[in-house]
């Protein structure tokens, strides 16, 4: 092959076209490609080689090094200030990318031989996963106005996520005709556009139905097939139900706690287990290729029974513990 079509940035854009007709979502493609582009910015200020060829391990990591230390937090957005560093989940973001892509031009056979095999991820803090109590979940719903075709809206949304345990992205990107309403069930797109059946309960199907017959927005175009829109009948982005959710939880007063949609789907996983559920069902509900991701919810869970163990050990409660 010509000293060209080795070249990072070109191999870069046949990747792209790659994963397109893998099926991958055009935000995982966007996603990867602007690692890629950095990773090769990076080379170029630095008067290195981007010849795939010639870059390894020893280049990956003088990137890791520059990504821990000089790059903060939406520095290529200027609308957003934020002087916070690269989280480290950000940088290992970078390094999957890399290893990914190196494996790709060894199955492409664009080389023979993958000099990042042996690149190591940067480690990670220990996540903390955050939930809601009951009573957080009680002021909450508790605030919004039911009477109101938008507050009905909002309370469809918020049971929603909190009964499936739903992405923010699967969530407005529900269309009408996912909704099976016989079956208890919902057909949701996730990551990756990978489809999977979510199961719903009693009382948010009946919720559901009443929203999308009584209460949902004339859609301002016949193609508008979302189930969730604006006043207007546009389809909602993420942004307007981040607001939504933040500005019911200053009228709730909790204050000091983040209220996100990931929060519900963490409160969901940890419901889940607690009322008994498994957590082969959890992985496949939430849409998770591996189970590693669940076992965390399991280690919530075991938290949640040893504090409810310390409140009502049936010794520490009698007369035996009193002794």
């Amino acid at each position: 092959m010509s000293g060209f079509s080795l070249d990072l940035v070109r191999l870069t854009e046949s990747y792209a076209l790659c994963l397109g007709t893998e099926g991958k979502s055009t935000k995982t493609i966007t996603w990867y490609i602007a690692n890629l582009n950095r990773f090769a910015n990076f080379l170029k200020k630095n008067s290195l080689s981007v010849s795939v060829t010639d870059i390894g391990k020893e280049e990956a990591r003088q990137f890791i090094t520059y990504l821990q230390n000089d790059v903060i937090r939406w520095e290529e957005n200027p609308s957003i200030h934020d002087d916070k560093p690269l989280s480290a989940y950000s940088i290992q973001g970078y390094v999957r990318t890399i290893k990914a892509f190196w494996s790709w031009l060894l199955i492409e056979e664009y080389i023979t031989h993958n000099r990042m095999a042996g690149l190591k991820l940067p480690r990670t803090p220990r996540k903390v996963v955050h939930t809601f109590s009951h009573e957080q979940i009680q002021k909450l719903i508790g605030v919004i106005d039911t009477k109101h075709p938008t507050g009905f809206r909002n309370y469809t949304m918020v049971l929603l996520l909190l009964d499936t345990g739903i992405r923010l992205s699967e969530l407005i990107g529900l269309k009408t005709e996912d909704i099976d309403f016989l079956q208890s069930c919902i057909l949701v797109k996730g990551k990756g556009n990978k489809e999977r059946v979510v199961p719903i309960g009693n009382h948010v199907r009946k919720t559901l139905r009443r929203y999308v017959t009584h209460f949902r927005s004339e859609p301002d175009s016949p193609r508008t097939r979302e189930v969730f829109l604006s006043e207007d009948g546009f389809s909602l982005r993420p942004r307007a139900v981040q607001s939504m959710l933040q500005r019911l939880g200053k009228k709730a007063n909790l204050s000091g706690i983040s209220i996100n949609p990931h929060r519900f789907r963490h409160t969901f996983a940890r419901e889940f287990l607690m009322n008994g559920g498994d957590i082969f069902s959890l992985q496949k509900i939430l849409g998770h290729s591996s189970l590693e991701v669940v076992k965390m919810y399991v280690n919530l869970m075991t938290n949640d029974i040893l504090e409810q163990h310390r409140k009502f050990s049936p010794v520490d409660n009698s007369f035996l513990g009193r002794r």
